[in-house]
Formats: C-alpha cells, sequence, structure tokens
C-alpha cells in the first residue's frame, strides 16, 4: 500500500480503539521502552508529544519516568515553525507549552536544543513496515529534522500497530527508524 493509503488505514484504526484498548497499549508501550531502550549515557532525548484527539502512543508516560530516573538526561520536545521546519526545544516544563491550531503541544518559549547535540529521538508515527520506514501525516517534518541529527542518534518510534510488509513509495529521503516499539513486540532494524 502507498503512504497515502496507509494514512486513511491507520487514522481510521486509531479512532475506531476504545478508550481501554488505547491506555493499555500505551501502557504496554513505555513499559517495553524501559526493557528494551538502553538510557545510560543519554544526555539529550527529544521526544514527540501526543496529539491526544488523534490516539497517539502516549509519550508523557516516557517523559516522566525519563525526568524521575534519569534527572541528568535533558527531555527536548518539537515546535513546528510557519515557514515549515521544526526546531526541538529543552522542555522546562508544563507552563512551557500551549497547544497549536494542529492540537499538538508546543513550547512557547525556551532554548532551542541543537539538533547535534541530541542522542536519542522519540518519533511519530501512524505505522511502519518491516524494513523501518514510516509513514507520518505527511508534511515530512520528522525526515527533515532527522537529517539534521547526528548518524549516530537512534530512533525509536512507537506504534499501536504491528507493521506492515512494505510501504509501497518509501523513497530515499525517507529516513528508518533504528527501532519501532509496539504493545506487543519491539523492532530493530
Amino acid at each position: 500500500m502507498t503512504k497515502s493509503e496507509l494514512r486513511k488505514k491507520y487514522l481510521t484504526r486509531r479512532t475506531l480503539l476504545t478508550d481501554d484498548e488505547y491506555r493499555n497499549a500505551c501502557d504496554a508501550i513505555a513499559s517495553r521502552f524501559f526493557h528494551e531502550v538502553d538510557l545510560n549515557g543519554m544526555q539529550v532525548v527529544h521526544s514527540y508529544l501526543p496529539i491526544e484527539k488523534n490516539k497517539e502512543p502516549d509519550t508523557w508516560l516516557i517523559i516522566n519516568l525519563i525526568q524521575e530516573r534519569y534527572p541528568d538526561i535533558r527531555i527536548s520536545v518539537p515546535k513546528i515553525n510557519p515557514d515549515g521546519t521544526m526546531n526541538s526545544y529543552y522542555y522546562e516544563g508544563p507552563t512551557q507549552l500551549r497547544e497549536s491550531p494542529f492540537g499538538i503541544p508546543e513550547p512557547t518559549r525556551g532554548e532551542i536544543t541543537p539538533p547535534e547535540v541530541i542522542d536519542m529521538l522519540i518519533v511519530p508515527l501512524l505505522v511502519f513496515d518491516k524494513q523501518g520506514y514510516r509513514v507520518g501525516y505527511g508534511k515530512g517534518f520528522y525526515d527533515r529534522f532527522l537529517l539534521q541529527t547526528k548518524s549516530t542518534s537512534r530512533r525509536i518510534g512507537l506504534s499501536l500497530f504491528p507493521p506492515e510488509e512494505r510501504i509501497d513509495d518509501a523513497a530515499e529521503f525517507d529516513q528508518r527508524m533504528n527501532m519501532v516499539i509496539t504493545p506487543d513486540e519491539v523492532y530493530h532494524f
């Protein structure tokens, strides 16, 4: 299937999840994250902030535990700029955030995180394939941003669903994940 077909299919699948199914899946993803991901030596972890109305995997479960268990790790969060680029800002707390017109919590102020200092990125996706390619919302914000990060930065996707066999129109400029965590399994690429 193409990105467009997959985007439509998985947006619909998310809306069909009950609140209990969604919450249980998010809890399982967060649990797997802390069993599978080695945070030792990490200094900066970038994480998307979930769009609740779209039932994105809840990264707050991960962010809050990183802050509790690894107080030396700095969390960084995204902000979409008017020109279509994306910056990452060091997270200062909930008072720093405001919901964008798209329903995305974004920082309103703070210190920009240089992409080259990010050790790990938790990346949003709707679906992924068995080669590690992802389908997002189609704007390319993360693909462009990932190109700015260092080659050793770990890229971790969170998915409510298992992978598709293949995304038919994945292209060279599409950025692959190193790992995707689902409620039931962890995939390494």
